[in-house]
């Protein structure tokens, strides 16, 4: 499989350091052992009140693939060129409101599904899969054709797959996109020591 780990100026969690978004995917199936674990990965993230705002609807080409096409037919055309090969698509959604508090708006829930989704992008990379959130996608086409309340926000999709097993089978364009390296702007620009803009160092 293609990995590029994270080149790090301090160590950092091997799975955190191997988790990237790639798009070269096999079409073999995930089981539904493997989907579980991630999603119970997702559900225990922490959040405002324990509220677990997140909502994830999980389409799965192999246990029902009628309903797989219907949420890949909502993806922008850049993304369906790839996402044909991934098995599994997730939509991650965001209560508005606190459900244990009713009428009560909840401006942290895109932080906390965010968590959520951090933890299932992790469990997946423990399981030997790849994944990769898109935000390329028709949100009125999704919300009408599975009868998404007004009340929850639609964030990102997230495709899961087994990645390839090497890039020698891709083609040109695909291959020097999966084997560029990874980038990141310097720590400093984003991190602030005791003040805003202040670089953040050792």
């Amino acid at each position: 499989m293609i990995e590029k780990p994270a080149k790090t100026n301090s160590p950092i969690n091997d799975i955190i350091a191997r988790r990237w978004s790639g798009r070269a995917f096999k079409h073999d199936a995930i089981t539904r052992e493997q989907i579980t674990s991630m999603v119970e990965a997702a559900h225990w993230a922490p959040s405002c009140f324990n509220d677990q705002p997140w909502r994830f609807i999980v389409w799965d080409r192999n246990h029902d693939a009628d309903a797989w096409q219907q949420a890949f037919d909502c993806l922008g055309e850049g993304n369906q060129e790839w996402v044909k090969h991934a098995p599994v698509l997730l939509l991650a959604c965001n209560d508005t409101e606190f459900s244990s508090r009713p009428g009560r708006v909840n401006r942290w829930g895109q932080h906390d599904t965010g968590m959520a989704s951090q933890n299932l992008h992790l469990q997946a990379v423990a399981l030997g899969l790849m994944t990769h959130p898109m935000a390329g996608y028709d949100q009125d086409k999704i919300r009408t054709i599975f009868r998404i309340p007004e009340r929850y926000e639609l964030l990102a999709m997230i495709a899961v797959g087994h990645p390839v097993d090497s890039a020698d089978d891709l083609d040109t364009e695909t291959r020097e996109r999966e084997l560029a390296p990874r980038v990141r702007e310097s720590l400093g620009s984003r991190f602030f020591d005791s003040a805003w803009d202040k670089p953040v160092k050792n």
